[in-house]
């Protein structure tokens, strides 16, 4: 099946969400071909590893079972499409860690300031069932299963006036954050002004000076074209939170045990195979920033953890997240 798959906007209004069902088939009519919703490009080690996956379930259940990743939002933002996969018109969506903390505040735990040390020691921590398997748990009653987390990139900090090396070089600038109070203390913390935005303003509010600068990864800042108008990127690798691969429950009771335990199998090489991509995507990134005129600088990174510190303490509210992200901390030692 052609993944690379081109649905308008118009024609999914058209659609209605419609005629989207929990799945679909192929024109055998004897393969069930998930939707899966994905906000970024086909480039994106995600969807590499997602598409992938796919191919493997068709043929681990013998076509009984496909996947079909729609990307660029064509399915709608993570927020719409989280919701969703809760009304079953969508089968599996990507979503941003950020957003499950609606569900349940804990999952916070995840999307802390130097949680993660490496890309290995997140997807190790975060997909064994003996540190996230409660928490992920009570997301079933909202209609949510968590299938997996996937390495989303580590932030660092740029902007278009100067290389930053400590907090204090924050200070004044406006620099775009996810939409959330733990993002913009975070900001505040770590010397800057946290501005919330949707992604696809930032060029033009940096290129204006509405922004000083954002936070994100290399892939982000490249291919978005940021180091166009905002060249100085610096190393603050301040966050590397998951994406949440999430289905609705009744997507995997549907299967078969036997085809459940394939697909549960394939998603774990999946989760090796994007790590792999990112390493690609991360070295060809930077080539593209240079290129366009970007420099990169390392930072005073405990000038940072330090501090970070009162963020972390203030989120380590109770025994849950606590006991979290102790294990988390512990499996990096």
């Amino acid at each position: 099946m052609k993944r690379n798959k081109v649905v308008s906007i118009l024609a999914i209004g058209a659609m209605g969400v419609l005629g989207l069902t929990a799945c679909s088939s192929d024109d055998e009519g004897s393969t069930k071909v998930f939707k899966v919703a994905f906000n970024q490009t086909e480039t994106h080690p995600q969807y590499k590893a997602i598409s992938e996956l796919g191919d493997r379930l068709k043929e681990r259940t013998d076509g009984r079972y496909d996947l079909e990743v729609f990307p660029n939002e064509t399915l709608g933002t993570q927020k719409d499409t989280l919701e969703l996969v809760q009304a079953g018109s969508v089968d599996f969506a990507m979503v941003a860690g950020s957003l499950l903390e609606n569900f349940n505040p804990d999952f916070v735990v995840f999307n802390l300031p130097f949680t993660f040390d490496s890309k290995d020691h997140q997807r190790e921590t975060v997909n064994n069932p003996e540190i996230s398997g409660e928490i992920f748990e009570t997301l079933k009653s909202s209609n949510i299963e968590v299938v997996a987390g996937f390495h989303g990139g580590i932030r660092s900090v740029y902007n278009s006036e100067k290389p930053i090396n400590t907090p204090a070089d924050l200070a004044g600038m406006k620099i775009r954050v996810i939409e959330s109070d733990t993002n913009l203390r975070m900001m505040e913390l770590m010397g800057g002004s946290g501005t919330p935005m949707g992604q696809g303003e930032v060029y033009t509010a940096i290129q204006s000076g509405v922004l000083d600068g954002a936070e994100n990864n290399e892939s982000i800042y490249a291919n978005l074209k940021h180091a166009e108008i905002a060249k100085y990127y610096s190393y603050t690798r301040h966050l590397m939170f998951p994406d949440f691969l999430i289905t609705n429950p009744k997507i995997l009771e549907g299967m078969s045990e036997a085809d459940r335990a394939a697909f549960k199998e394939e998603v774990q090489t999946a989760l090796t195979a994007e790590a792999g991509y990112w390493d690609d995507e991360v070295t060809r990134s930077i080539d593209i920033a240079k290129k366009a005129g970007a420099e990169f600088n390392e930072v005073d990174a405990e000038a940072f953890r330090t501090a970070l510190e009162p963020l972390i303490t203030e989120k380590l509210s109770n025994d849950t997240v606590k006991g979290i992200y102790e294990k988390i901390r512990a499996a990096a030692k």
